[in-house]
């Protein structure tokens, strides 16, 4: 697999959330930020990178629906102990250079076909390539930075 942020520390156990019979699970590609940033250009984004790792992102689907219905806030479906679990964060520079590939702008970035995947109890739940993801990793970096300092 040309995967960096494959991590076999990734098959933790994650204690089912209170106050929820409906927990949903998504896994993402968590991009660790070395060097903070406001307003970075698509083209600086990868400077600001440290490493890579895979997440889970946790959500008590019931309480979220809820919350919506009620036009509150979110906070206790998204936010709750060990809501956001993440693997090994991979350092950038310690990737090899036959995973990375070079962009236009001549900065390594991880390749279309890097694979992230999920399973829950040993079984495949989501498997994809980061090609398929909606905003391109500098696009979610330079987005990001309009309305937060990265750090």
């Amino acid at each position: 697999s040309s995967s960096a942020a494959s991590s076999s520390a990734a098959a933790a156990v994650v204690p089912y959330p209170p106050m929820t019979s409906s927990l949903h699970y998504e896994a993402e590609l968590i991009l660790a930020i070395g060097k903070s940033g406001l307003r970075i250009k698509e083209s600086d984004a990868l400077d600001h990178i440290y490493g890579f790792a895979v997440g889970c992102d946790l959500t008590r689907r019931d309480l979220q629906s809820e919350a919506k219905q009620l036009s509150r806030p979110w906070a206790t479906a998204k936010g709750f102990d060990c809501s956001a679990p993440i693997g090994f964060i991979v350092p950038k520079d310690d990737l090899s250079s036959d995973i990375m590939t070079t962009t236009t702008t001549t900065k390594a970035v991880l390749p279309p076909d890097a694979r992230i995947s999920l399973s829950v109890n040993g079984e495949i739940r989501q498997d994809s390539t980061i090609d398929k993801m909606i905003w391109s990793i500098p696009e979610m970096i330079s987005h990001l930075s309009n309305y937060f300092k990265l750090k």
